[in-house]
């Protein structure tokens, strides 16, 4: 009888452990990319894998360029399509979940994401793409990590570097010599708002690129980028 107890005990506690680990792992990376840039993303290497499996030689096109180095105008488009309260939240912007939530029980469909750009980044380095509460609940809790021991400029600047922006195509210098065979310095305005409309499907918008909503988004987007801050 003893013995069923330990053995129930430790079906409980080891769980927890396991979950406490994860998350000091999760927190002792992040610390490290304070200075130290990701090579790659859960994300990057999940779509790597999917990409290799068609084709044995396929890689990803992702070049890594400093904050400073990225132009302006692609911070403000990506904050006015993506997060326009980037640098005053703590990490979950709880207004615009409401909203998301709001719109998307009203249509019955999921239409809305309400995710901020710290919350897409934590789920780009960490996570898979599978919705549920547990991933979720992950999410939020890497979120605040990020929010905590890194700067506003920093999550950009990583986010800037990692996100998707096509099949096979990650960052924003990659996305700009993708699209425009240009660097991410020399961005036009118009470039800019393009690109930052891609941002939720851009596979979807990679191949179909002359999408009217991708140019009424882009024209509206451009109209309100400059009133945009940045960190």
């Amino acid at each position: 009888m003893r013995t069923l107890r330990k053995i129930l005990l430790w079906l409980l506690v080891l769980p927890l452990l396991l979950v406490l680990l994860l998350q000091v792992y999760f927190c002792a990376q992040i610390w490290w990319w304070v200075d130290h840039n990701p090579e790659s993303t859960s994300f990057m290497r999940h779509q790597l894998s999917l990409m290799q499996e068609k084709n044995a030689k396929a890689e990803l096109r992702q070049k890594w360029v400093p904050y400073e180095r990225i132009s302006n105008n692609i911070k403000r488009a990506i904050i006015t399509a993506e997060d326009a309260t980037f640098s005053e939240h703590d990490g979950v912007d709880w207004e615009a979940l409401q909203r998301a939530y709001q719109k998307n029980n009203k249509k019955g469909k999921v239409v809305a994401g309400g995710s901020t750009i710290t919350q897409q980044l934590a789920k780009n380095l960490f996570l898979s793409g599978q919705r549920s509460y547990l991933r979720k609940a992950q999410e939020f809790v890497i979120t605040y990590m990020l929010e905590f021991w890194m700067d506003k400029e920093r999550i950009f600047e990583i986010y800037l570097n990692v996100v998707e922006w096509g099949n096979g195509v990650f960052g924003v210098e990659a996305a700009a010599r993708y699209y425009y065979g240009v660097s991410a310095s020399t961005l036009s305005m118009e470039q800019a708002a393009r690109l930052a409309v891609m941002l939720p499907n851009p596979r979807f918008f990679d191949k179909n690129r002359a999408s009217p909503y991708l140019a009424r988004r882009a024209d509206l987007i451009l109209k309100r980028m400059n009133a945009a801050e940045l960190p």
